[in-house]
């Protein structure tokens, strides 16, 4: 099931990029209308789609997957624009997109338990100080929320919302836990930090309504043929959607790095309360894209994880998942409406995918130092410390939040070939 989920994934992904319906990359949505439209070559949107996504697959997408043991989508639906670009219009294209697609998610899958397995047959066994990579990353992202009010606010704002979250935060840790009936129920603090944080900051954001003087643009009027074309092909992101919300439920896929870490500990509220405060943040970004290029995402607004984090069961979560893609699709109008009429939400949007990055990538340095300094004491941290510095002056640098997770992976590489060449002495020897 698992091999059956991930092909169709990829192959669908990739006949909708072929298609032009939809695209994962945000930067490269605006620019398929200008292949659909006659103002771009063939040549030119393949050539765009590799030089935006292949860089992302490759070093940030496919090494937080190897830490984590669960495939980040980037890995899958990044490649997917690019067979789909790359592949020839028409009937022909289709087919060789789809079957090139599907092979790709199932490599993906294979390649990913291939590398982990190899890791485990090395002579010192780095994969379970490997896991330590995601510890940081659910204190800290509790205090997301509080750097989104900082951005939009002032730090002022920012600091009362990280002082209310502290707060609860220590409250549930000590007064978290009661009896309902013979069950006792544990509230997680990190949990109920980010959650009250969320609203503290939703509360921010309607509270700054919409100056009535000020001429606003009708997206959904300017651009109508745009948005009927979207709709047109509700069937097709659906299904989408639905595979999507599937393969969450079934962990083979997580939506982002922080829900990708959380599920892989066994934390599937908090990856839920993530995967949703992700999705609010592209509610802005993904709605005024789609209407003004009449191509959506793959994953939509990407509340579909949510379902499949919250839904165990892989065909209800199908079911849901389409049905969520669809009502989003359904209603960017009415969403662009909101947007005008509470532009601190639209900002908000702007400064939730701003501060996750920040705090992702402070988050995942950490943790891979703290991997790889269990894994080589003093060595790790000299590593991954200097490939951090080196990555900031390097003309073709790496994505700074895969910058830890890379760094740990190559710290235990290395102690291994030190070890068989005789410096190095590792505490447990496999």
């Amino acid at each position: 099931m698992t091999y059956i989920i991930i092909a169709l994934i990829g192959a669908f992904a990739s006949i909708l990029a072929n298609k032009g319906v939809a695209v994962f990359n945000d930067g490269l949505r605006p620019i398929v209308p200008e292949y659909l439209e006659g103002r771009m070559s063939k040549k030119a949107l393949a050539a765009t789609s590799f030089a935006l996504g292949f860089g992302l697959v490759i070093g940030f997408g496919i090494p937080v997957s190897v830490a984590a043991n669960i495939i980040l989508i980037h890995s899958i639906l990044l490649g997917t624009d690019i067979i789909g670009t790359w592949s020839p219009d028409g009937k022909k294209g289709m087919i060789i997109s789809g079957a090139i697609g599907a092979a790709y998610g199932v490599g993906i899958v294979v390649g990913l338990k291939f590398v982990v397995d190899i890791f485990s047959m090395l002579p010192v066994n780095f994969l379970p100080q490997l896991a330590m990579v995601s510890i940081p990353i659910v204190a800290a992202f509790a205090a997301f929320p509080a750097l989104v009010v900082a951005y939009q606010y002032g730090v002022k704002n920012g600091i009362i919302t990280l002082t209310i979250s502290f707060l609860v935060r220590q409250i549930v840790q000590y007064y978290g836990k009661f009896k309902i009936g013979s069950a006792v129920v544990a509230l997680n603090p990190e949990g109920m930090a980010l959650l009250i944080g969320m609203i503290i900051m939703i509360i921010y954001a309607v509270r700054e309504k919409a100056d009535p003087n000020t001429q606003t643009v009708d997206l959904v009027s300017l651009f109508s043929d745009r948005v009927k074309r979207i709709k047109k092909n509700i069937p097709y992101l659906a299904i989408m959607g639905g595979l999507i919300a599937a393969g969450t439920s079934m962990l083979i896929i997580a939506g982002d790095p922080i829900s990708l870490n959380l599920l892989s500990k066994g934390k599937s509220t908090e990856a839920a309360l993530t995967a949703l405060a992700r999705g609010i943040g592209f509610v802005p970004l993904v709605a005024t894209t789609a209407i003004a290029t009449g191509v959506y995402g793959p994953a939509g607004m990407t509340f579909v994880f949510v379902v499949g984090i919250l839904i165990k069961n892989p065909i209800l979560a199908f079911i849901v998942g389409a049905i969520v893609i669809t009502l989003e699709v359904l209603l960017l109008d009415v969403i662009a409406k909101f947007l005008d009429k509470f532009p601190g939400m639209k900002n908000c949007g702007d400064n939730i995918r701003t501060a996750m990055s920040k705090i992702l990538e402070v988050a995942l340095l950490i943790g891979g130092m703290m991997a790889a300094n269990a894994m080589a004491p003093g060595l790790g941290l000299f590593i991954v410390v200097g490939m951090y510095t080196l990555n900031k002056v390097s003309k073709k640098p790496i994505v700074e939040m895969a910058v830890g997770p890379v760094g740990a992976i190559f710290v235990g590489v290395l102690i291994n070939i030190l070890y068989i060449v005789g410096l190095y002495l590792p505490t447990v020897i496999k």
